[in-house]
């Protein structure tokens, strides 16, 4: 069976980047002149995906206007002949989108819940908003291509620094099947450095099979006592076989205020309109910070 479905979680509340976000979606601060969950919606449209749902939450209509026609704007620039800007706003529409609130923040694990009407009894992919993955090839993409080969769920990992196991889930990784293919013996949620099983991290990929909301719906509360997808993930591995694909791709974690500063930076430097004066910029900074 094709995949053709995604869920993009995005009801959570952002506080890491209050006071920004006490008014304003997460999901919508730019990277440079896109908002972040564009990158993710992109990314599933690139890679094939059909329909996309969006679990949403308090405060969060700014994304469905995003994505949303705006007639006013489109006739003054069709009027103004600014036909690159046009084509810009008129992208933002052609998507096949569906929204659903989860007005409870129990957790990724609840939020995919929350889709299990919207996938049926089909395989589909989680995109969380926080992760912008960016390869040749879509991430999303080499999630399906791996399952059309193994036909079971498979989730996206990464090498990860030991002292950061406590920001991710973890998978304790069995035996090889190719080169960037693994079985999952077990799954943590956020261990320690002293505990974690490996340091191969879940990276906000993952392409499941239907079976998964018979383990949400039984699933208990975990870590910081919500619904964890990582737990459920462990369930479906007793259920059927798990595998973990080794992503190789460039990785940013736009959930951290470092990390999101840093990606603003690097997408500045892709971005033809401003790339020279920030380069130029740098270079003087650097001088600047040498002298003193």
């Amino acid at each position: 069976m094709n995949v053709r479905k995604a869920i993009i979680p995005a009801a959570g509340l952002g506080t890491r980047f209050l006071p920004a976000t006490k008014a304003i979606a997460k999901e919508m601060l730019p990277i440079v002149d896109k908002p972040a969950i564009q990158f993710i919606v992109e990314e599933a449209l690139e890679s094939g995906i059909e329909d996309i749902l969006i679990v949403t939450g308090k405060g969060k209509k700014p994304i469905e206007d995003h994505f949303d026609a705006n007639a006013e704007l489109e006739g003054m620039l069709r009027n103004k002949e600014k036909h690159e800007l046009l084509k810009i706003v008129e992208d933002t529409t052609n998507v096949n989108l569906h929204f659903i609130r989860q007005s409870y923040p129990r957790g990724l694990g609840d939020a995919v819940l929350q889709a299990k009407s919207f996938v049926g009894n089909e395989p589909f992919v989680v995109m969380l908003g926080d992760d912008i993955a960016k390869d040749e090839v879509p991430l999303t993409k080499q999630l399906i291509n791996q399952y059309n080969t193994i036909l079971t769920s498979v989730i996206a990992v990464m090498e990860v620094p030991e002292k950061e196991t406590d920001k991710y889930g973890i998978i304790n990784p069995g035996s090889s099947i190719s080169s960037n293919l693994i079985n999952i013996q077990d799954l943590v949620e956020k261990p320690n450095t002293e505990a974690a099983p490996s340091n191969l991290a879940i990276i906000g990929r993952y392409l499941l099979t239907p079976e998964i909301f018979e383990c949400l719906e039984k699933q208990p509360p975990g870590a910081g006592n919500e619904i964890q997808l990582t737990d459920a993930i462990a369930s479906l591995n007793q259920m059927q076989r798990v595998f973990a694909h080794i992503y190789k791709g460039k990785r940013y974690d736009i959930g951290d205020k470092f990390e999101f500063i840093k990606t603003t930076i690097e997408y500045g430097l892709e971005h033809d309109e401003v790339k020279s004066k920030l380069e130029n910029y740098i270079k003087n900074m650097q001088l600047d910070i040498g002298m003193k």
